[in-house]
């Protein structure tokens, strides 16, 4: 019997090394340069295949993008709709599986490969936390979002644009059906919009249905106002446009009232059993959830305490440095006594009026085209798209951040935008107009997303992605590019570089201390009025944005700390031959991607110039 069993593992061994040998011999045989150029084409020509039907399936995204295919209809926001999507991403993955040779890519399309299948891997991994999102929320819930993108994102040129928008002022019933349900299912899953956010987007809603011709008010209401503009401009027949505003009155009146309503009363039940518990932690399986948006995130293994750990030291480093400007100004007094000086002193402010809002921003659209002038020396790669300046619309600056970027359109017909809210003049200090305009305008968002954007033979999906702490730490990093360059000259202007740097330092500790160490909204903000200079107001939006978006504003700092961290690497390295604009062309021509990705590219960029 023994023998029978040696003799059996014996011939098991010889398979095995038998196995082993062809195997390493199959490693030994190199694709062709036909092979390699065939099996890219066939990956690139599956993701786009891939990005198209996702586009098919999402009227809104091709709106975003400047396609016009379904501008008369809106996302699909049931569940059905998201389990097929499920579905269609296992296909995906099982697709790349079965029918791609990894082994007989070029190195690009190897790394598109890897980034598609992480993507889809944890797209079906989170789809467990798929109700673990706020749909209604202060920041960028759909009871605003849907009229700023008519108004922003539904251009109408034509009278099938005006007709278009018609459809989708008749679909905002139905659409609000589903987001309604959706709330519902939320709250029987313990996943309760924190109660802080209701008189918010109440005031939000209600705002949408005040005006013509909701009442019998002499203003017109906010979506008829856009839609009489767009429509007057056209040209076409008197009578037409009458006949188009008069199917969009009907519209509003049926579709838009009934829709609002709907949400309105769902939202006034809820206010009622709604508690004030703010952080992650809250929901079923909060703490895994919460450590798993941090991954996301930060596309980093860094834990909540590690994080914490971060953010408690850089604190503590900008405040160093902030003690220096200080000294440098002559201010006699404490830090906190300097805080309070440049919140309250006047000559840091724009007056809170029309013409005080018109000075702010002039000032900003002169801060970017001063810096339009200087990016051959940061940059070889620069977008075509250009970058305009705007303030927040005023249907929705009271509950808007103080500033953000929007994409270009892909088509060129929509340039990039800086807005800046000009709602609470307290909040939007002369000293930090610089570092705003630098983060969200350029050399920030519009260079990273417009290059993004306009790359060439590179996927939609990598061109299009979004990696928030690659996105963000890129924004952040550009806040303190330009100190380089000679600017910030104002000694309080570098000043408001670090309390914006410092601002973005204390949402780490924030963050993690609202989600993961069970903070009340209250610890939060006092959190930040104690260590920065900005307006309580500030502080305010900032904790309720932590809230709702829980993990996000970890990413800034991140992604800031690791780009500065790839930087030193590679001037340590290259010594005289290293070369900012290079290193620059590494970070922005290869679309968003993971920070460890980007570091190993960086590792490439050093090998190669060396």
């Amino acid at each position: 019997m023994k023998l029978i069993y040696r003799k059996a593992v014996f011939a098991v061994c010889i398979l095995l090394a038998f196995t082993a040998c062809k195997t390493e011999d199959s490693k030994e045989v190199q694709p062709s340069k036909e092979d390699i150029v065939k099996e890219s084409k066939k990956l690139n020509d599956f993701f786009q295949k891939q990005f198209q039907e996702t586009l098919d399936r999402t009227p809104m995204y091709q709106s975003y993008l400047g396609i016009k295919k379904d501008a008369d209809k809106w996302n699909d926001l049931s569940d059905d709709f998201f389990d097929k999507e499920i579905v269609y991403t296992k296909e995906a993955l099982q697709w790349l599986k079965d029918s791609i040779n990894v082994n007989a890519l070029d190195e690009a399309s190897k790394l598109s490969y890897d980034l598609f299948k992480q993507s889809m891997e944890q797209k079906v991994a989170d789809d467990k936390y798929r109700l673990y999102t706020y749909p209604v929320n202060q920041m960028h819930g759909m009871q605003a979002e849907i009229p700023a993108f008519l108004i922003n994102m539904h251009q109408i040129k034509n009278q099938k644009d005006a007709e278009d928008y018609i459809r989708r002022l008749e679909g905002i019933k139905p659409m609000f059906t589903q987001l309604v349900a959706n709330l519902k299912k939320r709250q029987e899953a313990g996943i309760m919009i924190p109660k802080f956010v209701f008189a918010k987007v109440l005031d939000d809603s209600k705002n949408l249905i005040k005006g013509q011709p909701f009442d019998t008010s002499t203003t017109k209401s906010t979506l008829l106002n856009d839609f009489e503009t767009k429509v007057n401009k056209l040209d076409i027949k008197e009578e037409d446009k009458k006949s188009l505003i008069a199917q969009a009155v009907k519209a509003l009146k049926e579709d838009v009232l009934a829709g609002y309503t709907n949400l309105i009363e769902t939202l006034e039940e809820q206010e009622k059993v709604a508690s004030t518990d703010d952080g992650a932690w809250k929901f079923p399986n909060g703490a895994e959830f919460y450590n798993n948006a941090l991954k996301r995130t930060t596309t980093t293994d860094l834990t909540a305490e590690e994080i914490h750990k971060i953010g408690l030291e850089e604190v503590a480093r900008i405040h160093g440095e902030m003690k220096k400007i200080m000294e440098k100004v002559g201010f006699k007094g404490t830090l906190q006594e300097f805080f309070a000086f440049m919140k309250t002193d006047k000559q840091f402010y724009y007056a809170d009026s029309d013409a005080g809002r018109k000075e702010y921003m002039d000032k900003a659209e002169s801060i970017i085209n001063t810096m339009k002038t200087r990016l051959d020396e940061l940059f070889i790669t620069k977008p075509k798209a250009d970058l305009q300046v705007k303030a927040v619309e005023a249907f929705r600056e009271k509950s808007a951040g103080k500033a953000f970027y929007q994409q270009p359109a892909l088509d060129g017909s929509r340039p990039g935008t800086y807005y800046a809210n000009m709602y609470d003049m307290a909040s939007m200090p002369s000293y930090q107009m610089e570092a705003l305009a630098y983060h969200e305008g350029i050399p920030g968002h519009h260079m990273q997303i417009a290059i993004a954007q306009e790359l060439k033979d590179m996927p939609m999906f990598r061109k299009l992605g979004r990696y928030t702490a690659y996105v963000e730490g890129w924004g952040l990093y550009s806040e303190y590019i330009p100190k380089e360059m000679g600017f910030y000259s104002d000694p309080y202007s570098d000043f408001g570089r670090l309390a914006m740097e410092l601002w973005r330092a204390c949402r780490l500790v924030v963050d993690t201390g609202i989600h993961a160490k069970k903070w009340t909204r209250e610890e939060g903000i006092k959190y930040y009025t104690d260590n920065t200079p900005n307006a309580e107001s500030d502080a305010i939006k900032m904790v309720e944005r932590h809230i709702v978006m829980p993990s996000q504003a970890t990413a800034y700092k991140i992604g800031m700390l690791k780009i500065l961290e790839l930087r030193e690497k590679a001037k340590k390295a290259l010594g005289d031959a290293y070369d900012v604009r290079k290193f620059h062309d590494v970070m922005l021509t290869n679309g968003p991607l993971p920070l460890n990705v980007l570091e190993d590219l960086v590792d490439k960029y050093i090998a190669s110039e060396k």
